[in-house]
């Protein structure tokens, strides 16, 4: 048995369904996976209530949260250095910090396109909240990135499963732009991969608009008109990947790739296929 545990520290897009996407009808046999969420909140006191976790004996732990050069994913990194960990976060986006996770032993998988949340108080409430990272996850599962992680922590199970562990896994030090994760999409319609690559590129620029109205910007109406625009962004960038995925339906090409109870991935491609 493989224990997978998710540490979730405030929110990503991603983080809705990192801790599902390897057994997602819930019959997948050989691994067993579970999860502690900060909350919103991810400051080092909240970073210092995960040792707790340690008692489950995780194989191997994804820390996930945004931005990983914060006090409280770096406190948490302290505190998990000897386990397994892998970072999803949506940075750094410099080089040399990703090489310095490397070092350190740490895998990553960081997510340019994961996009920055308007956080205003002018500006957001949970419904609004709520909203987004539906918008979110739309882009993040139809344009390759739900995919991408899935394989990448699979190939980390199929590790453990086969006898290695501690520092003889091999984790993954990935930089996923728009041009990476749209491979993983699986399209076949060129327009269709088009518009999800187009949708990937809208969710990058996100935190470009709303990082002025989150940090800069003081006066109400230039911050609630910014993030306003962020928003309005990441909602034409979910109704792109709508229109990508209903391409892909319309010719009967869209791509599946489920889970076999043992692990093993299937795929299917017509709907009246069943998976091989």
């Amino acid at each position: 048995m493989v224990n997978i545990g998710f540490i979730k520290m405030g929110n990503l897009g991603m983080s809705q369904v990192i801790n599902l996407i390897q057994d997602e009808i819930a019959a997948r046999e050989g691994i067993t996976v579970r999860a502690f969420g900060t909350g919103a909140k991810m400051g080092p006191a909240e970073a210092a209530d995960t040792e707790s976790f340690k008692q489950w004996n995780a194989d191997f732990v994804v820390i996930i949260s945004p931005n990983s050069a914060a006090p409280g994913p770096t406190a948490a990194r302290e505190l998990w250095k000897d386990v397994p960990c892998i970072v999803v976060s949506d940075g750094p986006t410099k080089k040399d910090a990703r090489e310095a996770f490397e070092q350190d032993g740490f895998g990553y998988i960081i997510l340019p396109v994961d996009p920055l949340i308007g956080a205003k108080r002018e500006f957001l409430d949970p419904v609004e909240m709520a909203s987004f990272n539906s918008d979110a996850m739309k882009v993040l599962s139809i344009c390759g990135v739900v995919r991408l992680i899935q394989e990448e922590l699979d190939r980390v199970t199929e590790q453990v499963a086969s006898g290695r562990s501690g520092k003889e896994l091999e984790l993954p030090h990935i930089f996923a732009k728009p041009e990476k994760c749209v491979e993983h999409a699986g399209f076949s319609n060129p327009y269709a991969k088009a518009k999800a690559l187009a949708a990937l590129h809208m969710a990058e620029k996100v935190a470009q608009v709303n990082f002025p109205a989150c940090f800069m910007l003081k006066e109400l109406d230039q911050v609630c008109l910014t993030a306003a625009a962020g928003h309005e962004i990441m909602g034409a960038a979910a109704i792109l990947a709508t229109q990508a995925r209903e391409i892909e339906k319309s010719n009967d090409t869209v791509f599946r790739q489920p889970h076999a109870k043992s692990g093993v991935l299937l795929k299917k491609v017509k709907l009246y296929e069943k998976p091989q």
